[in-house]
């Protein structure tokens, strides 16, 4: 293969001696004394060892290399004496190969072999003796490479061992598609590799003994890839590998067969998902098999029509990703910051979605391919297409460079001296200072392109009249007496509003200047308090007088203060308007909603849309919208995925209240939402948790990712759906392993104790306090013994404990008790326990007597409410009533009706006893009424952060119909 190189000798020549870097020389120097007494470098042509000593400060990801093993030198000394040779990885790497007779040695001849070659690229790279392009292209090849041998040598072991799956072509393979950069051919220096795998049908493997079904043989075949190439040993490691992107996620199985493949894409595909498979590329040789996966992907790809939306849904994803970089800090990042690589895979992405399907040759995973393409098609003019090829090589080149430095993926230009003379000087620039001026204007020409084509409307705001707004631009930025400031807005406002509007401007002022802000947030503020104010007397609401005005200025201005300190936030309210307006609306709708700002103020992005903010998501659209903010974190970043959970229920909390306050959701779709994305963030916890014990300890036998033999018990408001705002999760852990069974990983621990671990690890994951608060507050107290009892149980001694040992409440608990997370086979097993304990035959009187003292205990140690206040939870006649009552009539006639207890909220509950006659429908309908009336209020209440406590006259009616309902069914006083 021919290699450009990126600049001529002469300049070579005078970037190795450039002297303009003395931090890169004197740490060239301190390591290349070390590298000349361990080895014979000193030996080498003058050339060479020029070169060698410029790289030890160049890299410390090759320094540390020839260092810590001088026979990683001669290697690098050959590439550097022919920079030109071509190499062909794949004989190489079979050659290595055809020595390797175990897995281990598998590993260590993977890691050995990307050391070599990933020095020698990133060598050539630094001391620029090839082209950007050129090198990504090899880095793409290499990986493959290492793919692909890892795969063939594997699979023939494996069909050594279990047999041949066969079908209709011959041999099936396990399909491997490279996604992203990889499948681009495009792939950064240190790159994860995202893949996902497929398998051409069903069937099973005859080979004289045990038949094994092709979805086991590629299963297992799939997970010893994914450690082959992930696994960190003393060698290091060959690459990340990053499996989120397959059908249905973590919680999706690791390989599906063709069929099941075409199914997902064609029933449940999502737009960014089909946006992630314009990168797709089958690593495997040609064959039937690939060409028939190729022909299942296209029609999901390539519309066969000119498809427009493709901008609406590339804008989102952009504006996703600016959200992403607000929340997570990103700054100086090349990548996804304004004008970054992104934005130039957005603008020729976004091409071929619209017209792939009708211009085959728009349809190749290659950025730079799909920008020659666009020319010559006429649909990119060329001055425009050679800029923006020059100024996305500019990027990638700096993308490259940042992570040779040290072999690790990082997009974020350096803050050190010495990383930022390293990347001058590789970029032959003068200083650090010219470097950036160049990226800026590389980013500029990016971002203009990027607005031109599809733009993400985030600045675009109608300019404010500001002769209505001079009066608070005066009462802000002048320094005046409060009479002076009251006598401004004689125009627009009232007296009183006017003196309460001068109050809280001075004291704002006052807490401002305390705080010693920035200039930018002075400049911001100067900006943006007079449009709040005029946002707030604009709010058309009769009763925003006096008090009303009094607390929302105060809420506004806690905000203000937070964020005061961070002004990407400050800048992003001056430049959107609309935003201002969702912020005064929901601050004065309520007081839970504007602290839950002030507290995260990440949740100031999702105001940017109106649409989306008042309609929330779909509630089978909780688990993959979470998918989706997962996948843009690492998955080796723990801290990071805890903050991605919190920050999504967060905002996702903010869209459901949001929809509440203003009337969108009544009560039981609220309480649907609140459940719905609780499950969802369990169902993710289990697995980050399932993850972390596999790779410390394997896993349980007879266990598998998709059916871990563990399940979650949702008790109280989760397991009746019918969580609040500040619910807490009561939550019961059960397994099925065999106690004897042990774990298949290096650490080998009993079934027990794993489950244990697991257990533990799901309650950190919940209860550790980051940045953005706690998860979850998970109460563990209704596990059979409570606090006493054990944190994981087995299903055997669940339905031992609820048969022989449980009290009645603990019963009455149980009828609210449903599996939230767990295998069809656990949960149908938890289900049939718990529906023949609550149709056992009980004594009535018994039952009566536990019921009734249990209820009484409760109102004596919660009840809060008085003569004049009703507490809607726990006094007599109120929420707590209603459910003993639905619990007692359960336990006392499931026996008589299983079909009862297949729900577990009162709702449906009360329908059912009402359907069998148990209850009268009068009866169901005012204790239905009452419940939903309680509930709602109960919902406000936390909304407007107050007590559980209301005028008992409001509810007097509901009180009384409860009340004579349960002295009729326990026919005493209560």
């Amino acid at each position: 293969m021919a290699i450009k190189n990126y600049q001529d000798d002469s300049k070579l020549a005078a970037i190795i001696m450039n002297t303009s870097f003395p931090l890169l020389t004197s740490t060239a120097d301190k390591y290349w004394q070390q590298l000349c007494e361990i080895s014979s470098i000193e030996e080498q042509p003058e050339p060479i060892q020029t070169q060698i000593k410029r790289l030890l400060g160049l890299s410390d990801f090759i320094r540390d290399t020839v260092l810590s093993d001088p026979l990683k030198l001669p290697p690098l000394i050959e590439t550097l004496t022919n920079p030109r040779q071509n190499i062909d990885y794949q004989k190489e790497l079979t050659t290595q190969l055809e020595k390797v007779s175990t897995e281990a040695e598998l590993l260590d001849c993977l890691r050995i072999f990307r050391k070599q070659h990933m020095v020698a690229i990133a060598a050539l790279d630094l001391l620029n003796l090839q082209s950007i392009e050129h090198s990504l292209t090899v880095t793409s090849e290499l990986a493959d490479v290492l793919i692909k041998g890892t795969y063939f040598w594997l699979y023939e072991h494996f069909c050594a061992r279990y047999g041949t799956p066969m079908g209709e072509f011959g041999p099936q393979p396990l399909l491997i598609l490279g996604m992203g950069k990889l499948g681009g051919k495009e792939l950064n220096f240190s790159s994860d590799i995202d893949l996902i795998f497929c398998y051409p049908s069903k069937g099973e493997i005859e080979n004289g003994k045990k038949t094994l079904e092709h979805q086991q043989f590629f299963n297992r075949l799939a997970q010893r890839i994914i450690h082959a190439l992930h696994h960190t040993n003393q060698q290091g490691q060959v690459f990340r590998v990053d499996m989120r992107l397959r059908p249905l996620g973590e919680s999706g199985p690791l390989v599906m067969h063709m069929a099941a493949f075409e199914d997902y894409y064609q029933e449940q595909g999502r737009e960014w998902e089909r946006y992630a498979m314009v990168k797709a590329r089958i690593l495997n040789d040609q064959s039937e098999y690939a060409e028939e996966l190729h022909n299942i992907l296209k029609p999901f790809i390539y519309r066969r029509y000119l498809d427009y939306s493709a901008i609406d849904s590339l804008r989102e994803m952009k504006s996703l990703i600016n959200q992403e970089v607000r929340r997570r800090g990103l700054t100086n990042n090349i990548k996804l910051g304004s004008g970054g690589i992104r934005e130039v895979e957005f603008i020729a992405q976004s091409f071929q979605l619209i017209k792939g399907g009708r211009e085959p040759r728009l349809q190749f995973p290659s950025i730079l391919y799909t920008l020659a393409q666009l020319t010559e098609l006429d649909l990119l003019p060329e001055e425009e297409y050679l800029q923006l090829k020059k100024s996305y090589l500019f990027l990638r080149k700096v993308e490259h460079c940042l992570q040779q430095f040290a072999d690790k993926q990082t997009q974020v230009l350096p803050d050190t001296p010495l990383d930022q003379a390293r990347l001058s000087a590789v970029m032959n620039c003068d200083d650090y200072c010219q470097l950036q001026q160049q990226l800026n204007e590389h980013s500029s020409w990016i971002n203009q392109q990027f607005q031109m084509l599809i733009g993400d409307n985030s600045n675009e705001n109608e300019a404010q009249d500001m002769t209505q707004t001079s009066a608070f631009v005066d009462a802000w930025k002048l320094d005046l007496t409060p009479q002076e400031i009251s006598d401004l807005f004689t125009q627009v406002a009232s007296k009183e509003t006017s003196e309460s509007l001068a109050h809280h401007i001075l004291e704002l002022k006052s807490s401002v200047e305390k705080k010693h802000p920035s200039p930018k947030a002075i400049v911001a503020l100067n900006t943006l308090v007079p449009q709040l104010l005029a946002s707030i007397i604009c709010l058309d609401e009769s009763n925003l007088d006096g008090s009303e005005l009094s607390v929302l200025l105060d809420r506004i201005a806690h905000i203000l203060l937070t964020v005061l300190r961070r002004t990407t936030y400050l800048q992003l309210l001056v430049e959107n308007q609309g935003a201002q307006q969702q912020l005064v609306r929901l601050c004065h709708a309520s007081p839970w909603i504007a602290e839950q700002i002030a507290k995260y103020p990440i949740l100031l992005d999702e105001l940017l849309n109106p649409v989306l903010l008042y309609h929330p998501t779909e509630l089978k659209e909780y688990p993959d919208e979470l998918r989706q903010s997962l996948l843009r974190v690492e998955p080796d970043d723990l801290e990071l995925q805890m903050e991605t959970l919190r920050q999504f229920k967060q905002i996702q909390q903010l869209k459901i209240a949001a929809a509440d306050v203003t009337g969108v959701l009544p009560i039981m779709k609220v309480s649907d939402h609140l459940t719905f994305l609780a499950e969802a963030i369990i169902n993710e916890v289990v697995n980050m948790a399932w993850e972390q014990m596999k790779q410390k300890y394997g896993i349980p036998d007879g266990s598998s990712d998709q059916n871990k033999k563990f399940a979650v018990i949702g008790y109280g408001k989760l397991g009746g759906i019918e969580l609040g705002y500040g619910s807490d999760l009561d939550l019961v852990f059960v397994h099925q392993c065999d106690s004897q069974i042990t774990t298949n990983g290096k650490k080998s621990i009993e079934a027990n104790q794993f489950y244990t671990k697991l257990a533990q690890r799901i309650m950190h994951l919940f209860m550790t306090k980051t940045p953005s608060g706690q998860l979850y507050e998970i109460d563990m107290r209704l596990r059979p013994s409570g606090n006493a009892g054990l944190l994981v149980c087995h299903v055997n001694g669940f339905e031992q404990y609820q048969l022989q040992e449980a009290w009645t409440w603990e019963h009455q608990a149980l009828v609210r008790a449903r599996v939230v997370i767990g295998s069809p086979e656990l949960t149908q097993h938890i289900e049939a326990i718990r529906r023949d304990v609550l149709c056992k035959p009980r004594d009535i009187e018994t039952l009566q007597q536990d019921v009734t003292s249990m209820r009484h205990k409760m109102r004596e140690h919660l009840n809060k409410g008085n003569e004049n206040w009703l507490d809607v939870k726990q006094d007599a006649g109120a929420m707590a009533d209603i459910e003993f009552l639905v619990q007692f009539w359960v336990l006392k006639n499931a026996q008589h009706c299983p079909k009862m207890v297949d729900w577990s909220d009162n709702v449906r509950l009360l329908q059912q006893l009402c359907s069998a006659n148990y209850i009268s429908a009068d009866d169901k309908t005012r204790l239905t009424e009452a419940y939903l009336d309680y509930r709602n209020r109960s919902h406000r209440l936390t909304l407007l952060e107050k007590d559980n406590l209301v005028d008992k006259s409001q509810y007097s009616e509901h009180q009384k119909n409860v009340k004579a309902i349960w002295e009729t069914t326990f026919e005493q006083p209560s």
